[in-house]
């Protein structure tokens, strides 16, 4: 039983079993520095598949030994998206999932095909990466096949998540000296002023890369997200949380710190030192604080702004 793996317990999605649409070999449309499969060339269409019989087989013993999966989660050694017989395996798995959630974690690279488009407008949960804004580095750290542009990439994420119905993630992993700089940042956030969704999740190389490059520390990413327009959802998911130097805040500096970018527990641990988790724990306590759980993730802020944030913390419900 090769194409199936897990279950993983994800935080952010909950217990997985993940589907491997290129199990028997990398098949991606991306070549991007800092992924965690060897270095091979970026291709457009896969050239070894899996049979959906195959897939379903496997699935079905899966789900017989583990019954208790929140969601069916479609990956690949590669992009999934590039499996040619995508849009036949969700019918087949809409068939048997009853209440169990199907997700897909894409590289976004194929959305601009409007088979591809119209194939994940019918899955639950959708994450899609987004890792640069502008062509030049785009290039650099994707690497991408021939033909792939992102600002077909960045215009096929805007109209999807204006017409899709389920919870959509987007994803930045930031590469030091290349997607980090303020003026990367900013293209970004002008791309994602158009961008509907549930979640943005920031982060940075947490496996070693496939080829030598360097990520962020916490402190760092916490920095680049103050750049991000504050109506937007972000997250920052990075493991490199025990990198940063807990600091002192005062009540009037955490309440200010959570106004400017609603925290998360993880966030509050790796940014407060001990007296400032005390503050941060009475400011809840008295109800100046408040929280609010998206997509498994609960985040705070100030209750007399959670209004106001609200929206813009979950466009989408």
């Amino acid at each position: 039983m090769n194409t199936i793996f897990g279950p993983i317990h994800s935080r952010r999605f909950g217990v997985s079993l993940g589907i491997d649409l290129s199990s028997s070999t990398k098949q991606c449309n991306f070549d991007c520095l800092y992924c965690e499969l060897t270095p091979m060339q970026a291709i457009k269409a896969q050239h070894t598949v899996t049979s959906v019989e195959t897939i379903l087989h496997d699935l079905n013993e899966a789900l017989r030994s583990h019954p208790n999966i929140d969601v069916i989660t479609l990956t690949a050694n590669g992009e999934p998206t590039m499996y040619p017989h995508l849009n036949e395996l969700i019918t087949c798995i809409d068939a048997i999932k009853g209440n169990i959630q199907t997700l897909i974690l894409s590289n976004s690279a194929s959305l601009s095909n409007e088979n591809v488009f119209n194939a994940l407008l019918r899955l639950d949960q959708v994450k899609l990466s987004l890792d640069a804004a502008t062509p030049e580095i785009f290039r650099k750290i994707d690497r991408p096949a021939e033909g792939i542009e992102v600002a077909a990439i960045i215009d096929a994420i805007q109209r999807f998540s204006h017409l899709y119905q389920g919870k959509l993630f987007i994803e930045i992993l930031f590469v030091r000296g290349l997607n980090n700089s303020p003026q990367e940042v900013l293209a970004l956030n002008t791309a994602l002023q158009s961008i509907k969704c549930e979640r943005i999740d920031i982060g940075t190389i947490d496996r070693p890369p496939a080829y030598p490059i360097q990520g962020l520390e916490f402190k760092e990413l916490y920095e680049l997200s103050h750049i991000f327009d504050p109506s937007l959802p972000i997250h920052i998911v990075s493991r490199t949380h025990a990198t940063a130097t807990p600091s002192h805040y005062s009540q009037d500096e955490i309440l200010t710190t959570l106004d400017k970018r609603p925290l998360t527990d993880d966030d509050i641990n790796a940014l407060f030192n001990e007296e400032s988790k005390k503050q941060f724990h009475i400011l809840l306590n008295e109800g100046k604080i408040t929280k609010i759980e998206r997509s498994n993730i609960v985040f705070y802020l100030p209750s007399q702004n959670s209004e106001r944030k609200r929206p813009k913390i979950a466009q989408k419900s």
